[in-house]
């Protein structure tokens, strides 16, 4: 014979269960919201090749290179086509697995990572050199951050001008000294992405006209505008 044992619950009781209740259901809509507002922020602009989108859509982002401008006297455009050409603007952006004998991963081809697709070593060096220790590559400010010192140092040790995005990126793929030993003038493909990167910087730099003012002003001022 089955015992059972039934506990009546009185209305307190029951009013307890119900609130708990409640509590545990916004928790589990809490969560997926919390996933999808954390998908928005690291999900690439929508229209990348309009730099007032991109900044219209991602307004820290504009702050945040304005910040690496004014810090390093790296320009925006320059920057922005640089990491476009580099990670398409995804946090996440790593070089392909490679495999052994078609399906053993074996690593990938370099320690590139983030927006910026700085290496492990360099973005040690950037760390060490700024003391931005907390610096992640997967963070637009950081990765903003870096790519400006990386121009910034390009033209103290290179002697290469901040607004030159082509030299600049050869400086940014090559290295400072593959670049001064001309690695590049071997490699017609990487000189034909490096035009890629001055063109669009060119476009940048022209849009940004359009716009720049607008973006410079706070919320209160726009509400006047």
């Amino acid at each position: 014979m089955l015992n059972c044992c039934i506990q009546v619950i009185g209305p307190q009781q029951f009013r307890k269960v119900q609130v708990s209740s409640k509590k545990m259901q916004k928790k589990i809509i809490f969560l997926p919201l919390l996933l999808v507002l954390a998908g928005c922020a690291t999900a690439p602009p929508k229209q990348p090749n309009d730099i007032c989108k991109i900044f219209e859509e991602k307004e820290d982002w504009y702050y945040d290179a304005r910040d690496a401008q004014e810090k390093w006297g790296a320009p925006k455009h320059v920057l922005m086509s640089m990491m476009y050409q580099e990670s398409s603007f995804r946090h996440d952006a790593a070089p392909p697995m490679e495999y052994f004998l078609g399906f053993i991963p074996i690593g990938r081809a370099s320690s590139a990572y983030g927006y910026s697709q700085a290496k492990t070593m360099t973005w040690s060096d950037y760390i060490r050199e700024t003391g931005n220790s907390g610096a992640d590559r997967d963070d637009f400010e950081d990765a903003i951050d870096f790519m400006g010192w990386f121009v910034y140092k390009t033209h103290k040790v290179n002697g290469v001008s901040k607004w030159d995005a082509y030299a600049q990126y050869l400086n940014y793929h090559e290295g400072w000294g593959g670049y001064r030993r001309g690695t590049y003038k071997k490699k017609k493909w990487l000189m034909k992405v490096a035009n890629k990167v001055k063109h669009r910087a060119s476009r940048y730099g022209a849009q940004l006209k359009r716009c720049e003012d607008d973006l410079d002003k706070n919320w209160f001022e726009r509400l006047f505008s």
